[in-house]
């Protein structure tokens, strides 16, 4: 059988990890303020950054073994070349596993079809003829199928593997429950049990934001694919984040010391009750950050003071060792009364992530303005934010203003693009991917 070109790419890159020399197996905490010294005699909003950066494999016998379920639409909308590059991209998928993975792969349109039960990925023949053989007939039953591959699903679930749903859709959910609501509760039940939902929208027929909602509440991934070509290419991410995981059930715990106020949480689902902020992520992939962005108030302080705001503590399953392990990390803030100190100290890092974030939590508000009808106050909107990422990377200078610049010209066209009608469903699609990314920090 002929080798896809992007299996190679994958494979090459498994192998290459046998090369790196032992390490730390441990992922690394770090938090930081973006302004970790300010100005005495008053209280401040400043931002505080939580990141989480997976180790590298070190070996191929490290990759975590995986148990996924392929859910993939037959409905009638897929007939032709959408349904044949999705076989492309779900042979892909089996090229990629070996015998000590899992793999079920249900079909779905107005029924729900196991195609192939959870079982070893070891005789590939059977399970690439059942691939081959799905045919394009019917409605979208879509909650039906997700639910269908979590039973498979839980036939091997494991703590030490990667418990994964990939979904494939090209239409409107029109069997069964079909609400934003609805599919978002069922994402956040599967992630509860360590299970991510990954949701790959093909075409403009879709329903994005029910996608979005269900890979967000199970922290899985969420795409956008335009043409059916891109399929294969989209698969091939998907599945080097899958054999790439390392740590998984991440829960971050963040403890502010009295005075402190924790104000929102931006991009990530979590909890604030009173003085203590809670989330979860079900998992980290080798050499990736991910990190949880906080605004929050310090009260006033006196000059020269220095004082303690918040300690973070992360617990989690560590996929190398099999281990649950704890990191920990503290935050500090000083008080001067010197306007250079307080410039010098400011995070530079922490200040450009807070900009994207703020001007991503813009984008949400600008897409609901245009959901209701009012075009030119999200168009508004959008220019103001554009312009707020500009005088920051002003601001900052050096890298930091570059890549504000090119961030903020990402704002300046999403608003030229929203008080059009032309392709407004494809421009809503990747405006609703574009903010998901930036939220989970996604790496495709």
């Amino acid at each position: 059988m002929k080798t896809h070109p992007f299996t190679l790419l994958i494979l090459l890159f498994l192998t290459s990890l046998l090369a790196l020399p032992a390490q730390a197996r441990q992922i690394e905490l770090s938090a930081k303020l973006g302004t970790p010294v300010v100005e005495a005699g008053r209280a401040h909003k400043t931002f505080l950054k939580i990141s989480l950066t997976g180790f590298e494999l070190s070996g191929l016998e490290e990759r975590t073994a995986a148990n996924v379920a392929l859910v993939l639409d037959e409905s009638g909308s897929m007939t032709g070349k959408k349904l044949e590059e999705a076989k492309e991209a779900a042979l892909l998928a089996v090229d990629l596993l070996n015998e000590d993975d899992i793999l079920s792969i249900i079909s779905y349109d107005s029924h729900v079809k196991v195609l192939v039960p959870a079982t070893r990925v070891a005789d590939k023949t059977d399970i690439r003829r059942a691939i081959r053989d799905m045919k394009a007939g019917g409605q979208t039953a879509l909650f039906a199928g997700v639910s269908k591959g979590a039973r498979e699903i839980r036939k091997f679930i494991d703590k030490e593997r990667v418990n994964r749903i990939i979904l494939l859709s090209d239409g409107q959910a029109n069997v069964g429950p079909s609400t934003t609501t609805e599919l978002g509760e069922l994402g956040m039940s599967l992630g509860k049990e360590g299970i991510s939902v990954t949701t790959i929208g093909l075409g403009a027929g879709y329903n994005e934001d029910l996608m979005a909602n269900l890979a967000g509440y199970s922290d899985g991934n969420h795409a956008f694919v335009e043409n059916p070509e891109d399929l294969v290419k989209i698969f091939n991410y998907e599945f080097g984040d899958v054999l790439s995981v390392v740590a998984q059930d991440l829960l971050i715990r963040i403890e502010f010391e009295d005075g402190i106020r924790p104000l929102r949480i931006l991009g990530r689902n979590g909890e604030i009750i009173g003085r203590e902020v809670t989330t979860r992520m079900n998992q980290l992939y080798s050499d990736q950050e991910k990190y949880l962005l906080l605004e929050v108030e310090v009260p006033e302080g006196m000059a020269d003071q220095t004082r303690e705001i918040a300690r973070v503590t992360v617990s989690y399953q560590n996929m190398a060792n099999r281990k649950q392990e704890d990191v920990h990390d503290k935050v500090t803030v000083s008080y001067s009364t010197s306007e250079d100190e307080v410039e010098r100290s400011r995070n530079r890092e922490v200040v450009t992530t807070a900009t994207k974030q703020v001007a991503n939590e813009i984008s949400k508000q600008a897409l609901k303005l245009r959901d209701e009808g009012k075009r030119e106050e999200a168009q508004s909107l959008l220019n103001s934010s554009a312009d707020f990422v500009r005088s920051q990377g002003a601001i900052l200078g050096g890298e930091e203003k570059e890549q504000l610049e090119a961030f903020s010209a990402e704002v300046e066209s999403e608003a030229d693009a929203i008080t059009l009608d032309e392709d407004w469903d494809k421009t809503r699609k990747s405006i609703r991917a574009k903010q998901y990314r930036q939220d989970t920090q996604q790496n495709y």
